[in-house]
């Protein structure tokens, strides 16, 4: 079993308190992705999880054996860094070698190991260069080649696409769930990039600060999120978000921004007039024109801007001050200065205090 416990785990560098208090519970084989914008403590709790960096406080344990004072290579994890760490003047063989004639590993069985995760991750015909012949993505498979030999526990990933073009990028992801769903072993990744996080991970840790803003599946995350950072944060194009007043919480809620107005059904909503909140729709909920649904809100506005993104367009709005852009079909694509109504369910909206940034639907 390869459990992770985080238990108020936190790290300190003299008085600045970088992880305040980290809990979390990774099950054995979950793929568990850490995201957040640079600065948010992602890397600092993996390189914690490696053993790299000392742990402040709490306790940290993998397989049920607390690791806080273990050495790196007494843990059962083996780590991905984002700069390849391959060594230049050996070959690939050797490379991926490295980690077990440390372990006096015998020979022959080093040969068998070598051949095997060479196979798996196409790199047989490149065993005898050395790592500068090698493509950017051939040298990071080879990095994870030399993990995988270890027969780890726990596999660490520390931003590992991050120095790879965006095509290239596209095509590890997929090679690396493959490798999960082969291997089945406990996997922690960080990355800042949403993209790698939604299409990789069981579940998302989504880091603010040092802290956790919110845990869950990537539907979870996208279409609950629990605060104004994570709807800012998720998605792309980015959620519209508002900045609105309360002027009516009777059975109909009335919001309002400079000249715009909105009614929304108030069903579980607990608000009060006068209360500042921050309105969020995606812009894909958005379409244009045609039919009105029953529980559908329809904005009026001016087209000030088109985004043309192949098979569809982004549309910025000015609808009476309030600013939404609005991803549609490219064969609907509006023109710039016309008049348009946007379209948008009821259910597809989120509100958020705007003092606290809780998602007042409960997400």
């Amino acid at each position: 079993m390869a459990q992770i416990e985080c238990k108020g785990v936190m790290k300190s560098y003299g008085a600045l308190t970088i992880v305040p208090n980290f809990n979390l519970s990774v099950r054995d084989h979950e793929f568990i992705v850490f995201l957040g914008p640079s600065g948010c403590g992602k890397s600092t709790i993996l390189r914690m999880i490696a053993g790299l960096e000392d742990i402040s406080g709490g306790e940290l344990s993998i397989g049920g054996t607390v690791v806080n004072d273990l050495e790196p290579g007494d843990r059962g994890v083996a780590m991905v860094f984002q700069n390849y760490a391959l060594y230049p003047h050996m070959s690939i063989r050797d490379n991926i070698a490295f980690g077990l004639k440390r372990q006096k590993v015998p020979p022959d069985q080093i040969a068998k190991r070598v051949e095997a995760v060479a196979t798996m991750l196409g790199l047989t015909p490149v065993l005898a260069r050395k790592p500068t012949e090698l493509s950017g993505g051939q040298q990071q498979r080879v990095a994870i080649a030399r993990a995988m030999i270890k027969t780890p526990q726990v596999f660490l990933f520390d931003e590992p696409l991050s120095n790879l073009d965006a095509k290239l990028r596209a095509h590890m992801r997929v090679e690396i769930a493959r490798l999960h769903k082969e291997l089945k072993t406990t996997t922690v990744y960080v990355t800042h990039d949403q993209m790698e996080a939604m299409t990789l991970a069981d579940r998302i840790v989504l880091l603010n600060g040092g802290e956790i803003e919110q845990v869950g599946t990537p539907e979870e995350i996208y279409e609950r999120p629990s605060s104004l950072f994570v709807a800012s944060f998720i998605g792309t194009p980015a959620m519209n978000l508002v900045p609105m007043e309360v002027i009516s919480a009777e059975q109909t809620i009335v919001l309002q921004t400079g000249r715009s107005k909105l009614s929304i059904p108030k069903g579980v909503l607990e608000v009060h007039s006068g209360q500042k909140v921050v309105l969020g729709i995606r812009p894909a909920d958005f379409r244009l024109g045609g039919l009105v649904d029953n529980d559908d809100v329809v904005f009026s506005g001016r087209v000030e801007m088109v985004e043309f993104h192949g098979d569809q367009v982004l549309a910025l709005v000015d609808c009476d001050g309030a600013h939404f852009s609005a991803l549609v079909p490219s064969r609907l694509r509006p023109i710039d200065g016309s008049d348009v109504h946007l379209h948008a369910a009821s259910t597809a909206f989120h509100l958020f205090d705007a003092e606290s940034g809780r998602n007042l639907l409960g997400g």
